[in-house]
């Protein structure tokens, strides 16, 4: 199972708002989103699940602000790829609280 921490910005629009093109993206991360489990954060969204599918979603996200009249896109992702065994996003907050 992956983990990946996914930012997406808009640019070349006319405000410097981003909450519509982030709403858009989550409204089809939910729609899209059958065996994905994600987390919206302050900067990013945090995603959780089958990397081939997280990475199709991605790449519908990505093209939203294009559809929603961006000229151009940047977009910031991490992976964490973990194959000896499994974790989640829970578990890796709770894994650094517990040391705290």
């Amino acid at each position: 199972m992956a983990i990946v921490h996914l930012s997406i910005v808009p640019l070349g629009t006319a405000s410097t708002s981003l909450s519509p093109y982030v709403t858009a993206c989550i409204r089809d991360l939910r729609r899209h989103s059958a065996g994905l489990t994600f987390e919206l954060t302050a900067m990013g969204t945090i995603i959780e699940g089958d990397l081939d599918q997280i990475l199709d979603a991605i790449r519908r996200m990505h093209e939203i602000p294009f559809q929603e009249g961006a000229q151009r896109v940047s977009t910031s992702i991490i992976i964490d790829d973990r194959r000896d065994r499994e974790g989640s996003i829970t578990q890796k907050v709770q894994s650094v609280e517990s040391k705290i």
